[in-house]
């Protein structure tokens, strides 16, 4: 049981959705440096080449990119289909891609519960579902494919900020998470993480007004770094999280135990 084969990712195969930047470049940047095969997509082609080539030239794993809209379904479809036309399988999937919106509750709009449900929600369910036939053939000696769903700390306790769509989105994530557990167990396991504030461009402009007031809320004292999330996805992908399904795991330095957070 030592800790490089309890933990090692090298080898397999991933998909991070939202991988050109921000939390998903984090992701993806972490499965490189342990020598995996990472596919990235995004709807911005140049940001996901640009940032594929730069994590293959580090290394030692391969980093590719294939852009795609995942909020439309047949982008999805296509994606996995471009996939199944490369890989014999895939090991790991990252649901990362992601919007959100604010706006104050009399003028919310409606388009934002249409765009960030079809996105945050629904996308995530089609990708899986068509990529269910590489994610089986991708279980066996190794252990279970592996299913990471990026959630939100505003998927459990009421935002300070007025993102209405966005909390909602992200609470029936988590949920769908755990039923996808249910059903895809023991050949598929599903988790979901609960993010806290990490530098995003979908958290830019919040960290530029209040970034050390946020910090300061937290018990930790700062907003999250990249090596947190692509740790909790490693463990979640290796031998060593194996039997840890169904879970939404917060990442968040303590935020949701603190009644001071201004998460």
């Amino acid at each position: 049981m030592d800790s490089q084969s309890l933990f090692s990712v090298r080898g397999k195969v991933v998909l991070v959705t939202g991988g050109g930047r921000g939390v998903g470049e984090m992701i993806a940047s972490g499965f490189v440096a342990n020598g995996a095969k990472v596919y990235i997509s995004s709807r911005d082609a140049k940001a996901c080449e640009e940032t594929a080539k730069r994590l293959s030239a580090v290394g030692p794993g391969q980093c590719l990119a294939i852009a795609a809209d995942l909020s439309k379904y047949e982008e999805c479809v296509r994606l996995a289909k471009e996939l199944e036309r490369r890989e014999e399988a895939l090991h790991i999937l990252v649901n990362n891609s992601g919007a959100a919106w604010g706006d104050e509750l009399d003028t919310y709009p409606d388009a934002a519960f249409t765009k960030l449900l079809t996105l945050n929600v629904q996308r995530v369910f089609t990708l899986t579902q068509k990529l269910l036939p590489l994610l089986r053939h991708g279980s066996g000696q190794d252990g279970p494919s592996r299913v990471i769903n990026i959630g939100s700390v505003n998927g459990i306790n009421v935002p300070v900020f007025e993102t209405y769509a966005y909390s909602a989105s992200k609470a029936a994530l988590h949920q769908l998470s755990r039923h996808l557990a249910v059903k895809l167990g023991p050949v598929i396991t599903v988790n979901a993480l609960a993010l806290g504030p990490f530098r995003s461009r979908m958290m830019q402009s919040t960290l530029d007004s209040i970034e050390t007031e946020l910090s300061e809320s937290l018990p930790m004292k700062r907003i999250g770094r990249a090596e947190d999330v692509a740790a909790a996805c490693l463990w979640l992908s290796s031998k060593g999280g194996e039997w840890v399904t169904g879970t939404v795991i917060p990442i968040e330095g303590g935020g949701l135990v603190s009644p001071d957070a201004k998460l």
